[in-house]
């Protein structure tokens, strides 16, 4: 049986801990704030995920030590702003070696650092890995299925991932294409923010088609740059995890675009919605990486003006629509 500790108790880390737990693993999941683990075990019940019950073979704690002690795998799975810090926690209690299996998504705005990266810098002894694909916790802790991506640097430790985590309703894929993985799910969501902008707005499919298109072109241009793989921006963790979070209301960057469409500020678009809205921090550093990397990205660029300098989201649509013409693809030949 395979020992799995998850780090962080939120939707998804504890839809995860489901998934693994019917799939016969030995689940520890933690929390860094004990009263949520004593609601959990009071109620069965994770407070974001009502239609799901929590079974008493998963272990709940809030001892770091006792989550990753004697576990054959550590899955971390809190939201991309506390992935330093609770990296930084883990490190005393890791073994050697020991497989890290990220699955926040974000960019660090600090240092532009992935979080696989940050990972690597505070834990140098772990092995770390990625898993992604479009993957909300709200489906997946109720079992529809769906199917994600491994990414590790050697080929055994991303099979192993796949064998822990494959069933029925999850199937996964692997990938040696960490970098282009974690690129494509950190920045969709800012792409996802202007989706739901779009929405408030009243726009229709059109408006929402354009976006997903145009918005993986802008991601593939930075990530190839940064050093990703094209392939993996036309995969589960490029264009089929922007789809969904473009797409669903399941998704928070999506629901706080809608509600800044509507009128409503960044900061009261993230009270309202009272869940880490991941976007509105991977936006600025995606606009950081665009510039460093010599890269165009409009969308990205109007997000930023309107999420962190009062841009009237109209206008950041018409700004967009007006820009210069352009060819779609340059590397197609014309005839002469």
């Amino acid at each position: 049986m395979t020992a799995v500790g998850v780090i962080g108790s939120g939707t998804w880390g504890t839809a995860i801990a489901l998934l693994l737990a019917k799939n016969g693993c030995e689940v520890t999941l933690w929390s860094a704030i004990r009263e949520e683990i004593e609601e959990m075990k009071r109620t069965g019940r994770h407070k974001n995920l009502p239609d799901v019950t929590i079974p008493q073979t998963i272990h709940l704690t809030a001892d770091l030590k006792e989550a990753m002690a004697q576990k054959d795998l550590l899955i971390l799975a809190v939201p991309s702003v506390y992935v330093r810090g609770t990296a930084a926690r883990m490190r005393e209690h890791l073994r050697y070696g020991q497989i890290v299996v990220n699955v926040a998504k974000g960019i660090e705005e600090q240092s532009l650092k992935t979080m696989s990266q940050i990972i690597e810098e505070e834990i140098p002894n772990a092995e770390v890995a990625v898993l992604s694909g479009p993957s909300h916790a709200e489906e997946v802790s109720r079992g529809l299925p769906t199917t994600c991506v491994a990414g590790a640097r050697r080929k055994k430790t991303a099979q192993y991932i796949q064998s822990v985590f494959m069933s029925p309703v999850f199937r996964v894929y692997t990938s040696p294409d960490m970098l282009g993985m974690e690129v494509g799910a950190a920045l969709k969501n800012v792409i996802a923010l202007a989706a739901g902008i779009a929405d408030g707005l009243g726009y229709g499919d059109n408006s929402k088609a354009a976006l997903i298109t145009r918005g993986i072109a802008e991601i593939s241009r930075l990530g190839v740059r940064m050093g990703g793989k094209l392939q993996t921006f036309g995969g589960l963790s490029g264009i089929g995890d922007l789809i969904v979070t473009c797409a669903s209301m399941h998704s928070r960057n999506r629901r706080a675009g809608i509600l800044i469409g509507k009128g409503y500020t960044m900061e009261e678009a993230m009270k309202e919605v009272q869940m880490v809205v991941e976007g509105v921090y991977s936006a600025k550093a995606a606009l950081l990486l665009a510039r460093q990397y010599g890269c165009d990205m409009p969308i990205v660029e109007q997000v930023n003006q309107v999420l962190f300098e009062g841009k009237a989201p109209r206008d950041a649509v018409s700004d967009l629509m007006l820009r210069d013409g352009r060819i779609e693809a340059d590397d197609l030949p014309w005839e002469e």
